[in-house]
């Protein structure tokens, strides 16, 4: 059921989004403690703004009103994916070869659920990283969740 709103939802908004040359990252669609909440992450080069955000709140809102695929009251939240942008997508894996990345799977491989270290990219449809030296990969399917994980040096 949420799977389903957040395809329908991501249908809908994510071509407006592209020709106002932006990414939409991900889409979060949950149960808060206030309500419904509607969560768009948008990307563009150099980073989105705060006027950026306003814009594609404004273009959403008028799209999902317009359709009408959300029956309860909700709120709609637009913000930059952070310096810990998720990677939702095969195509991150590539855009951020060389990145240190945090990746959880769904089962364990070898024991091990959690892997953090550089993102080689993708490789015959398997995302590759290297943690410690070891090389590991994954099929994109195993993976519950992927978030960079730069490091600030000062």
């Amino acid at each position: 059921m949420y799977e389903d709103i957040k395809e329908k939802i991501k249908e809908l908004i994510e071509l407006p989004i592209i020709q106002r040359r932006m990414e939409l990252v991900d889409i979060e669609w949950k149960r808060e403690r206030g309500g419904w909440v509607l969560r768009l992450f948008i990307d563009k080069p150099g980073g989105v703004t705060i006027g950026d955000c306003a814009k594609i709140s404004e273009l959403v809102g008028k799209i999902l009103d317009k359709e009408d695929i959300i029956h309860h009251s909700y709120m709609l939240e637009v913000s930059s994916p952070g310096i810990e942008r998720p990677l939702v997508k095969k195509e991150d894996y590539e855009r951020f070869r060389g990145e240190k990345a945090k990746i959880t799977l769904k089962e364990p491989i070898e024991g091990r659920k959690n892997f953090t270290g550089i993102i080689l990219g993708i490789f015959e449809d398997k995302v590759r990283i290297e943690v410690d030296g070891k090389v590991w990969e994954f099929s994109f399917e195993l993976i519950k969740k992927a978030n960079l994980q730069p490091e600030i040096k000062f």
